[in-house]
């Protein structure tokens, strides 16, 4: 049977949260060929025109993002003895298998359509997985700091898993894009089944306080959101943030190889990158601790904002590409907190409605950020690659200056302006450790 998990709960055991956060290790390890292989893999290995490939990226995850309050809503009104959210993580995993292995290992001939369906499969299938997931472990606890405790070791997974798909094709001297995306898929498929199963068998999925009747639709989705101000802010610096992380990601290997002309170098860089990452969380989450999540989240942003700006100055320079590396420390760091906190902020703010409503839906809540992160990503292809056409650049020939230039001012000079501007948005947020302590104590006095 499943448990509530007491409001004021001590620290959950450590090996519980492990195995929590242990699906998230293999899930990742499909972000790195996803958002950075991908869109090479497709328009250079199988020959699919590069602003098509945007194109269909883009109107799959725009599609995604009218999937995700469904999604979220429906995990809310779930029930069933499994719980509420292990169902949906239990129905998605074979369906990610199959588009996986479609996407990855496309016949002789695929095409756009095919690209599209695949990728469909994969992305729709982990928003399945992925909502209830995140919704799961926001319901763990409802204390300030152990929500960040749990996102820190969940999120922490992530980029450890993005980490091992960045160092495995190194490791393993796998060079080429075909090779790097089959070796990853075939990895994640075989850690994915025996760390799902553990998590859904051991950790608990409690069930809600309070019964749910309201039906799921978009347009009560968003009002129950928009009347949310904490979240209208959070969702704001989500989305801005979203589109400034994906525009570096589906043109960093383009930079690589046209800007510092060591496209080798890809996988060493991205190694440094999310080492960064994962080394910067508890540094991150001590911060957090000692200060506020929302402070932490705004210096991590500013700071990737300016290491971004240093890329067209270092470009000349005989030191470039270990300048590049340094660069990627600190955009690195900041990608640790990009991660890590945002979520467990996200948890908070459902307080603010539950203390309003008495209901818990940290499905719908997760689902409309999501939406909000999700259609930040979903542009960047699609906007990055057709800016790059129409400027006449090539990914197989020499480019002038003006599409180079172009390239540097998608790949850090927009991401740059856009994460100071979503830092701004976070700066004095309204919901710090004290404002939590007080809804969950109106919560617990209405339960």
């Amino acid at each position: 049977m499943n448990q509530l998990i007491a409001p004021a709960r001590a620290k959950l055991p450590l090996r519980l949260l492990l195995i929590y956060a242990g699906p998230a290790l293999p899930l990742a390890m499909l972000g790195l060929p996803l958002l950075v292989i991908l869109p090479d893999f497709w328009a250079h290995d199988i020959g699919v025109r590069l602003a098509t490939v945007g194109y269909v990226l883009s109107a799959v995850r725009i599609f995604d993002v009218l999937i995700d309050p469904t999604i979220g809503r429906l995990s809310d009104l779930s029930r069933s003895r499994f719980g509420r959210r292990k169902p949906f993580i239990a129905c998605a995993i074979p369906i990610a298998g199959v588009g996986t292995i479609g996407l990855f290992f496309p016949p002789h001939g695929a095409g756009a359509i095919w690209l599209f369906i695949t990728y469909a499969l994969v992305t729709w299938s982990w928003t399945a997985l992925s909502l209830p997931y995140w919704a799961w472990g926001a319901e763990l606890s409802d204390n300030y700091d152990e929500r960040q405790r749990i996102t820190s070791l969940r999120e922490g997974g992530t980029i450890v898993g993005i980490l091992i798909s960045a160092a495995a094709p190194v490791a393993l001297s796998v060079t080429s894009n075909a090779g790097k995306v089959h070796l990853l898929a075939i990895i994640t498929l075989a850690m994915s089944v025996p760390l799902i199963m553990l998590a859904l068998r051991y950790v608990p999925d409690p069930l809600p306080r309070v019964s749910t009747a309201s039906a799921a639709n978009m347009r009560s989705t968003l009002r129950i959101v928009w009347a949310n101000r904490p979240f209208r802010r959070l969702i704001a610096a989500w989305a801005v943030n979203g589109l400034a992380n994906g525009l570096p990601a589906a043109l960093f290997l383009l930079v690589i190889a046209q800007v510092l002309h060591a496209a080798a170098a890809s996988g060493p860089i991205l190694l440094v990158y999310f080492a960064a990452a994962i080394l910067s969380v508890p540094l991150w989450q001590l911060l957090a601790r000692a200060r506020s999540k929302h402070l932490a989240w705004t210096i991590a942003m500013a700071m990737s904002g300016i290491a971004f700006i240093f890329v067209p100055i270092i470009r000349h320079l005989p030191s470039a590409l270990v300048l590049f590396g340094v660069i990627s420390v600190f955009t690195g760091a900041g990608l640790g907190a990009d991660f890590t906190i945002p979520p467990a902020i996200q948890a908070d703010v459902v307080d603010v409605d539950e203390a309003a409503s008495g209901e818990q839906r940290a499905g719908l809540y997760f689902a409309a950020a999501t939406m909000a992160q999700k259609a930040g990503n979903s542009l960047a292809p699609g906007i990055g690659f057709a800016v790059l056409q129409a400027f006449g650049f090539s990914t197989r020939g020499h480019n002038s200056a003006m599409a180079i230039g172009a390239l540097l001012v998608m790949y850090c000079v927009i991401p740059a302006t856009l994460k100071i501007i979503a830092a701004l948005l976070m700066w004095h947020f309204p919901l710090d450790r004290q404002h939590q302590a007080t809804l969950r104590a109106e919560i617990a006095l209405r339960a």
